[in-house]
């Protein structure tokens, strides 16, 4: 069963994981999440979602629903930068390449503070084998890499270890991404969190959001909103509306129906430009500003769902 790479706890431990994991997937692959999890040791670094707190020992002694884990402490936690799947079967192969690991001595760094239901984010490695659950189970196939309730990704590097999963079309993978324009098929997914493929036809920069509309005014296809916060953040980062429009990307997020499928993403990291060079954009019949057919945007009024 595939492993994923693991980098670096606070005690310094990692450079040993990362030596063994190196010479199972590679050293650019171990070298890229390390990069990705530095800030471990440094708690007052980074987003406030992200920031970790001092690493502990413990173990999972129980495997709940959707991936919640309790520790052998009582504390009730789930995996950071990963989404638990929903697909009955691939959980079910998640939950059991977890409790494959009960009892083992665990490494557990809490991020950020609790969520809704008063559970820490974790990360969290096997201290043996410097094993990463999280990169494990992505690498797998077995979950994909999500920013959650954060308004970042905290482990970015995660989404290259999910990428070679995707590449061997491994448990998640298996099936073909949905495409944006397939209005019909991301209905159909209505509710649910999807990985979308797409290029962006137009680019809507709003005093409050931002729109990215995969088709054309009365088309039925995807339509992504970024807060302005997320946007200022993207802009930081090099990625721009006339850099991003004509472009493939790749995007994810819980499907809503608005008047079309909509994603609304808290992430930049969650938008993955895929081609090298802007690709000029299609003619398009809206005017600036507006959304899929009935959408206002000028006031900014929220869509009717």
């Amino acid at each position: 069963m595939p492993i994923g790479p693991f980098c670096g706890m606070v005690d310094g431990a990692g450079a040993e994981a990362m030596g063994r994991q190196a010479n199972r997937f590679g050293p650019a692959l171990a070298a890229g999440l390390c990069a990705a999890t530095a800030a471990w040791g440094a708690p007052r670094q980074g987003p406030a979602d992200c920031r970790p707190a001092l690493a502990r020992a413990d173990s999972l002694d129980a495997l709940g629903p959707r991936g919640e884990i309790r520790l052998a402490s009582g504390s009730r936690v789930v995996l950071g930068s990963l989404r638990w799947p929903e697909d009955a079967q691939v959980a079910a192969r998640a939950g059991d390449w977890l409790l494959a690991l009960r009892g083992r001595p665990l490494t557990i760094v809490p991020r950020g503070e609790g969520d809704r239901w008063g559970r820490l984010r974790i990360d969290a490695s096997v201290d043996e084998e410097g094993i990463d659950l999280a990169g494990g189970l992505i690498d797998a196939g077995l979950a994909w890499a999500d920013s959650g309730e954060a308004d970042t990704l905290c482990r970015p590097a995660l989404l290259r270890v999910e990428a070679g999963a995707r590449a061997a079309k491994r448990g998640l993978w298996q099936a073909s991404l949905p495409e944006a324009g397939d209005g019909a098929a991301l209905r159909a997914r209505a509710g649910g969190f999807a990985v979308i493929e797409g290029r962006v036809r137009h680019v809507g920069e709003r005093a409050s959001r931002t729109y990215l509309d995969f088709v054309r005014r009365g088309e039925d296809g995807l339509t992504v909103t970024v807060s302005k916060r997320t946007w200022r953040r993207m802009l930081e980062h090099g990625l721009s509306a006339a850099g991003i429009e004509g472009r493939r990307v790749r995007v994810r997020g819980v499907i809503e129906l608005w008047r079309s499928p909509v994603i609304d993403v808290g992430a930049p990291e969650l938008i993955e430009p895929l081609d090298d060079e802007a690709a000029p954009a299609e003619a398009s019949d809206r005017r600036p500003g507006a959304g899929p057919a009935g959408m206002e945007r000028d006031g900014e009024r929220a869509p009717r769902r």
